[in-house]
């Protein structure tokens, strides 16, 4: 049976890496004594894939990965295994059993929501400047049809319009919202919408003045169809 898992990975534990998140569930599937499958061969490891890797430095209450299990116990047995066995700042939230055809969570990937704040560093250094333009920065960069930035990739820098990987770009009380693409195949980091939108602030971008914080992962959003969070492909009900 294939498993896709919710966990939120917040406080101190955005510094690590994404290598250590896996090596984390790994050892925290063995110890909640859980029934996982592994690959067959000279060298059997966990079958287990994860979702849309979060760069450090960020939080968030919707990381996913899918697993295969032999046999499961119940879900809310489930859940509380992993998070008795765990540590509270990598918290399993949900679990859906997936069909047998659908799409492993890379893959399904296409848009993240993030929550960007001020960090006690930026409320002291920008506070005042940011609070004052961010409403109508954020109302005009919404409206364009175009935002070109420099785009770095791991092979190349190139002028990127990073306008069509903008969702939705909104204000919800004094806290700035995006959805972005994600994905393997478009993916738009928000330290690079929050750079730009800097910029035009006249306000040097300093990574430290703000926390970003995931909301949500979502797959669909093609040809006009609804995002849907990635927990929604399976079965709640086990």
């Amino acid at each position: 049976m294939k498993v896709r898992v919710k966990y939120a990975k917040t406080g101190p534990l955005k510094f690590i890496s994404h290598l250590d998140v896996m090596r984390y569930f790994q050892k925290n599937i063995r110890r909640a004594g859980l029934d996982v499958a592994y690959s067959a061969g000279l060298s059997p490891h966990q079958i287990i894939s994860f979702a849309a890797p979060m760069p450090l430095m960020l939080t968030s209450e919707a990381e996913y990965f899918d697993a295969e299990f032999a046999s499961l116990p119940s879900r809310e047995e489930f859940l509380r295994r992993l998070n008795e066995t765990g540590v509270p700042d990598m918290r399993v939230i949900d679990a859906s059993i997936l069909p047998e055809k659908a799409i492993n969570a890379m893959a399904a990937v296409t848009a993240s929501e993030y929550r960007i704040t001020l960090t006690e560093k930026g409320k002291r250094e920008i506070g005042k400047t940011w609070k004052d333009a961010l409403p109508e920065l954020v109302r005009s960069l919404s409206r364009e049809k175009e935002i070109f930035v420099m785009k770095k990739t791991k092979k190349k820098e190139e002028m990127t319009d990073i306008r069509p990987m903008i969702h939705n770009l909104f204000m919800e009380g004094e806290e700035c919202r995006m959805l972005l693409a994600a994905g393997s195949k478009v993916n738009l980091r928000p330290e690079q919408v929050l750079g730009e939108l800097c910029v035009r602030a006249g306000i040097p971008y300093d990574r430290f003045h703000f926390d970003i914080h995931r909301l949500e992962t979502f797959t669909g959003g093609e040809d006009g169809k609804e995002f849907r969070s990635l927990i929604l492909a399976g079965n709640t009900d086990f």
